[in-house]
């Protein structure tokens, strides 16, 4: 009975680490299809992000339901996924990332919005390896321009380094983003691809066998 028990305990904690990895790891596809929605609901949109500035940028990141609360002092949250355009033309395989924020002005209430940042370079994603760098502050940003075609854009050239896209219910929220801090969630990349692996090692890696990361880059390929 002893030796039963013994043998039973090992058992069920390995059944136990192995269930919670599935977990684990669940986490951060579904982040991935949530991204992907995301991006093909911002695709449906009758004044959607202009498909030059899209087909001109070499980085992307998307935060789905970021987090927007405030109350006299508010602050901004989400959880999202990285990716930069490679030399030959194909996209990367995401890196897991977190957006984290805070203002001080008259607002009140908690809103959920999609987030897209459209990068200009990809060396301000590529550079952050696994640190993190402050929107506004060590890069710019602004809101970007709506429409199919880029000709209603004040900005053509793409000044900026970075332009956001915020969608709330269905229409474009426009929260400001100067300020918030975009890490690389290090934890979440080590959970999907391995501990060993880097930001910088995902950002220019674009196989994958993943159906989820496949899904991603083949919705982001067609926008």
């Amino acid at each position: 009975m002893k030796a039963w028990k013994s043998i039973r305990i090992p058992l069920a904690l390995s059944v136990f680490f192995i269930l919670t990895s599935a977990i684990d790891a669940g986490k951060e596809t579904e982040r991935i299809n949530n991204s992907s929605e995301v991006l093909v609901a911002f695709s449906k949109m009758k004044d959607g992000i202009p498909n030059e500035i899209l087909a001109g940028c070499e980085g992307v990141v998307i935060i789905p339901k970021l987090i927007n609360a405030g109350l006299g002092i508010g602050g901004k949250r989400g959880k999202g996924v990285g990716m930069v355009k490679l030399a030959n033309g194909k996209w990367s395989n995401p890196v897991f990332i977190t957006l984290t924020g805070g203002s001080i002005g008259l607002q009140i209430g908690v809103q959920s919005v999609d987030l897209v940042l459209v990068f200009k370079n990809k060396g301000v994603l590529t550079k952050v390896k696994d640190g993190d760098f402050t929107i506004g502050g060590d890069i710019s940003a602004t809101a970007g321009p709506v429409g199919r075609s880029s000709t209603a854009s004040t900005d053509h050239s793409l000044e900026a380094e970075i332009y956001s896209y915020s969608r709330s219910k269905g229409a474009f929220a426009g929260i400001s983003i100067n300020g918030s801090n975009l890490a690389i969630d290090k934890s979440s990349n080590a959970k999907f691809y391995g501990t060993d692996i880097t930001s910088q090692s995902i950002f220019a890696t674009t196989v994958s066998t993943d159906v989820a990361v496949k899904k991603l880059k083949t919705t982001l390929s067609s926008l």
